[in-house]
């Protein structure tokens, strides 16, 4: 049984926080580390968020020295801390029908589209916006089997794993209709109460899998119809910004879209897509 903290002590955590000292030149090897292994640009201003995170894996893992614990990462290439360490400097900011805007043109977009209808949600986070793509496509197409299907995928494990467990504050789940809601969740009860479960008949239209935008190729099953990738190029250098709009351009079908986030610009980084609508693309070799 662990002993209580004596009163008036801080606790453990802190009592670390106040030990450890994180350097500039630490501080610089990290901000090296998160680019070259998952293409995040970490500005100065964001040193306190990266050492409030990370010294909870100092933490975790008993070091008392943020040196030892990027040597650790440097000498062993495939060590599972280096998720870790991806998934505790990786921003999740998300909700229900976020940017709502984009939704009334996927649908409008998918009821004109034939065949099986498929579309990647690149920045899954904890599932709130493929849920929400799912929503959509489910009111507009149905839910005949093979007539839509939406591959989310994101580079933290973590938020993965919550978004594929499809359970949420009923609070957050303000932007939907009451029908909508009655027909895709069921809600909590007793200790559950405020608590709501995606029904698995629309979970089934999902695919969630590890996806690191960096890599040269994505195992993803393409081509898609529609492409959202959302706020989440805000966190790259332009060059590499380009390098993921290029690899984009294959798995686009023809008159395809790409839905970008409401602070991102592709028309600047790119001549393969033209703006078509509020932050939607379009890919250029399809305009006439």
């Amino acid at each position: 049984m662990t002993s209580p903290v004596p009163k008036g002590q801080p606790s453990p955590l802190i009592q670390m926080a106040q030990r450890l000292t994180l350097s500039d030149a630490h501080f610089r090897r990290i901000c090296q580390l998160i680019y070259q292994r998952a293409g995040i640009v970490l500005a100065e201003h964001k040193r306190d968020m990266v050492y409030n995170r990370l010294v909870r894996r100092l933490r975790d893992l008993g070091l008392d020295d943020f040196g030892r614990y990027l040597g650790m990462l440097e000498a062993d290439q495939n060590t599972s801390e280096w998720q870790a360490f991806i998934n505790s400097l990786t921003t999740n900011l998300t909700a229900f029908f976020r940017e709502g805007h984009h939704f009334p043109i996927l649908a409008d977009h998918a009821k004109k589209r034939t065949g099986e209808y498929r579309i990647w949600c690149a920045a899954a986070s904890t599932g709130e916006e493929p849920y929400s793509i799912a929503i959509t496509l489910a009111d507009v197409l149905g839910q005949t089997p093979g007539r839509w299907k939406v591959f989310a995928s994101d580079i933290d494990t973590e938020v993965l794993q919550k978004a594929r467990k499809g359970i949420y504050r009923l609070d957050e789940l303000k932007t939907l209709s009451p029908q909508q809601l009655q027909r895709y969740f069921m809600r909590g009860t007793g200790p559950h109460q405020g608590l709501v479960r995606v029904r698995q008949e629309l979970a089934n239209y999902i695919e969630f899998n590890v996806v690191n935008l960096l890599d040269k190729q994505y195992q993803v099953p393409g081509p898609f119809d529609a492409i959202f990738c959302r706020n989440v190029m805000i966190y790259f250098d332009k060059n590499t910004q380009q390098d993921i709009l290029h690899r984009f351009v294959p798995l686009l079908k023809p008159q395809g879209l790409l839905f970008a986030g409401h602070s991102e610009n592709f028309s600047n980084i790119s001549r393969e897509f033209w703006l078509r609508g509020q932050t939607v693309y379009g890919l250029s070799k399809d305009k006439v």
